[in-house]
Parts: structure tokens; sequence; C-alpha cells
């Protein structure tokens, strides 16, 4: 499955495909006709190529498995149901790899020696693209990838060895690439030139970006923090004493904002209100979830039936008939598209920094209060989605048993979660790399199961056949969807 963000993809290809040769267009070159893209235009795409990355169909895969929406019809109706072999191959040949990732090292390769903030911004953003491979599939090709034609079949690398790192592999740690991409920051230009409205999500303000680098930090920490709990409370207390800070606001959420042109809309809108507008709608558990818990937010995150004035959604993997007319259907509200499509792509946020806070206070010890970050990012999230303040608090006055955290340990982070997936609505891999790290929320198999295991819910997605094809390093037959990556301790 796959919506084409037009403007920015097809200009990925371009890059993508320029980074494949080097000498192909020496002869005849003109100025009408340049070889290398820009750096302004580069840091451009690789924004809206990660925004893209997140909010497609990896997205929808995660949405269903999470049941923030139900299937109706499909392929996301075989997502519904587990049949998730043969659904990536867009998102991992073209989205993650030719897309976010090539583009990445293009802009490095470009501005490390002239304009390092570019390269700096640029690393931050290939750290993030790169997580968001390994948590999808595990060992992934990665400390030999995006070198052109000087390496065509890259080994895959372990995930630990990605999170950690590997000195005799000679294998860089996401974290250490995000260090890295934030000392660049703080490096002066040779050209005078340096990142401002070319860059879409924080326009050159270059002490944000360190603020999300070290939020990237505390959620690939947290993320991996029942596998490696010392390193992960090392990591997360050296986050907390940078003085470059986390993202502590809504305004400094990492997001990107779309337009309202046919063409130029968020992947949610395009997809639910343009391209395949029958797919896809509210699940019923989840819209249970929000009524039980009296939560504002339902009326920012979803539509009501045109014929009913109600919130109509539908059982995750049910065969039954939905709605035939898709207005009398609950789908994505405004928070999430826009009244046009023009509602930015949330890839990290304020709120989630709240709540990964909370986390690791309840389950590493970290110095902090845990209820109070636990009702921050609840406020966070409702505020972000638009709820008056006034509704904020009316709403925390008379909900004290879901706002406040009770119980052991445990419990404490099936709160905390549980909040966290509702915030998360439209940002369900994060949501799905949780449940599948600690069983929250507590989920339900869907109606008609069937995959590789009908008894679980995928805790991984499998390699992509044409990438089987082409680098005889991935695993053929790979690992099956019920086989945990590294992170995820059962």
């Amino acid at each position: 499955m796959k919506t084409t963000y037009k403007t920015y993809l097809a200009l990925s290809l371009v890059i993508a495909m320029a980074s494949c040769s080097e000498s192909f267009y020496d002869v005849n070159t003109t100025p009408n006709n340049p070889t290398t893209v820009p750096p302004s235009v580069l840091l451009t795409t690789v924004e809206y190529d990660a925004a893209f990355t997140t909010s497609n169909d990896l997205n929808r895969i995660s949405e269903v498995l999470v049941q923030h929406m139900a299937g109706v019809a499909n392929q996301v109706a075989a997502y519904d149901v587990f049949n998730l072999r043969g659904a990536s191959d867009n998102q991992w040949n073209g989205e993650i790899y030719a897309g976010t990732l090539t583009n990445a090292q293009r802009l490095i390769e470009q501005t490390q020696q002239t304009i390092p903030a570019y390269a700096g911004i640029a690393k931050i953003v290939k750290a993030y693209g790169f997580s968001l491979a390994t948590d999808i599939w595990g060992d992934i090709p990665y400390s030999e990838a995006l070198q052109g034609l000087a390496i065509l079949t890259p080994r895959v690398d372990a995930q630990q060895d990605i999170y950690l790192g590997n000195s005799e592999k000679k294998i860089q740690s996401l974290f250490d690439l995000i260090k890295e991409g934030m000392a660049d920051l703080d490096k002066p230009s040779t050209t005078g030139v340096m990142p401002g409205t070319d860059d879409a999500a924080y326009q050159g303000n270059l002490a944000k970006w360190k603020r999300l680098g070290n939020t990237l930090m505390l959620r690939l920490a947290v993320q991996m923090s029942r596998k490696a709990p010392d390193q992960a409370k090392q990591i997360i207390n050296d986050v907390l004493a940078s003085p470059a800070g986390l993202i502590n606001d809504n305004s400094l959420d990492f997001q990107v904002a779309f337009g309202t042109d046919n063409g130029k809309q968020n992947a949610l809108y395009s997809f639910n209100y343009v391209n395949r507008t029958g797919d896809l709608m509210a699940s019923q558990r989840f819209l249970d979830t929000l009524t039980a818990y009296n939560d504002p937010r339902i009326s920012k995150f979803f539509t009501l039936a045109a014929n009913t004035g109600k919130y109509v959604g539908f059982n995750n993997g049910s065969t039954a008939a939905a709605p035939s007319v898709v207005a009398n259907r609950s789908r994505y509200g405004t928070y999430l598209t826009g009244a046009s499509g023009e509602a930015p792509t949330r890839m990290i946020t304020n709120f989630n920094r709240a709540f990964l806070l909370a986390e690791a206070v309840v389950t590493l010890g970290i110095a902090g209060d845990a209820q109070a970050l636990y009702q921050e990012g609840i406020k966070a999230s409702m505020a972000k989605a638009g709820v008056a303040a006034a509704d904020i608090t009316d709403y925390f006055a008379k909900n004290p048993q879901l706002v406040t955290l009770s119980g052991d340990a445990q419990n404490n982070v099936r709160q905390i979660l549980t909040q966290k997936w509702i915030a998360n609505i439209g940002l369900s891999i994060d949501s799905w790399n949780d449940y599948r790290r600690t069983g929250y929320p507590r989920l339900s198999l869907p109606l008609n199961p069937q995959g590789d295991n009908p008894a679980i819910i995928p805790v991984r997605l499998p390699y992509t056949s044409n990438e089987q094809q082409r680098n005889p390093n991935v695993p053929n037959p790979g690992p099956k969807m019920d086989e945990r990556v590294w992170w995820d301790v059962d």
C-alpha cells in the first residue's frame, strides 16, 4: 500500500537515483541541469521524508495492530487480521532507505566540512529513520548501508549493536550518532549559510534540534530499558543533566506541517479522505475506551456519523458490513488531518516526553515525580488536541481515578502506557513498540486472526521480499512475526 506524497517523494527519488552514481551526469553539465541538490532543498526533503514514513503505511499497520483504527476493506482489512507478508516493500525500499536515510546521508556528505549544522540535523534525522527500521524489523542493514556502489549488499547488523554499538565490528550506536549530530550543531559554517526557513520543523533554531536529540535518546533508552536497564538509566540521567534540555513544551514538538493542495496533504488525510476513503475507520474498541474514560479528546480524534450524530466504529477483524456511506462512519478528525489535509505529522512530542519520563521514574528509579509527569503528559496531549484549558481542569476534577497513579509499579506502568496509547492516535508505531515491550495497553485479539501465529498480535514485521531477493545478507526465510526483536523482553 502506498499513498504518494508527490512533491517531496518525487524529489526523493531523483536524489536517491543521483546517489547511486557519481559520474553518470558528469558530461554536458549546465547550470539549468544541476547534478547536486542544494542543502536547503535536501533538508526540507529529508524532514518530509521522515514525516511521510512515520504516518503512511507503516503507521496504518500499527494503527490496526494497536486497535486505534480498524481495517474495513482491501489491504488494511488484511493488516487487521495479521496478513502482513508482502505489505511493506515500498516502505522499506522507498520511504526509509531510498528516502529518509539516503537523503540524510547525502546531506551529511555535502555539508559536513562546510555547513556542519546541516550535517548535524541530518544525523539526528538519520538516527530517527534507522530507529524506525530496527524497531520494526529487528536486525537490519545499518553500518554498511547507504554506501552506494561501494557496498551493494550491506551486512545485516544485530539490533543490540545498532542500539549499543560494537567497536569490534565498527558499528556506531544510535546514541553516539545522535550525540555526533548534536555536536555538529555547534560548529561554525565556512560559507556563512545556515539552516533557516528551509528547516520545516524548527526554522533553523538549532537549540530546538538539540532538545530533539536529547528527547530521541530518552525515547530509545526507555525502549531498550527492559533489556539493558543499566545502560538505559545512565543515558537517561545524562540526558537529564544536559544543559540543552528536552522537548518540554508543545511548541517544541518535532513535527512538520502540510498543505491543502492535492498531493501536498498529510498522509492521514490523503489516504482516508482522498485516495482510499472506504478502507479504514475508528476501532470500536478504542471508541469504547475513550467513552469509558469520559475522554474529551474523542471529539478531536474522530468524526461523528452524519446520519446518527454518534460515534460509529468497527470491530477489529470483523467480517460484518460497515456502513456503506463513509460519512456515516467515524474517521480521523481535524486534529489528525486538518480541515483539508494541513495538519502536521507529529513525530516526537512533548506529551510523549512526559510519559517516557514517568515510566522511567517508575521502572528505573530515575529521579522525578511520576505522578506529576503522568498528569503533565495527559494535559499536554489534551491541549495539543485542542481541548480547552477549562475543560481539561474540569476533566481532572471529575476523574481523579483516571489521572492518579495507584497500586504497585506494574499498575502504574499500565496507567501511564494506556494514556500514552490514547494520546498517540495517528502516531501508532510508538504505541506498537510500547505494547510489544510491556503488554500495555491491554489488547484482545481481533476477530478472525490469521498470519504467522493467530494466537498473538505480531511483534515484528517480516523482511520484505524485494530486499531478501536483492541482498543475500537479509535472512530468507526471515523470522516469523511472533519472534521478538532484541529489546522486546517477553
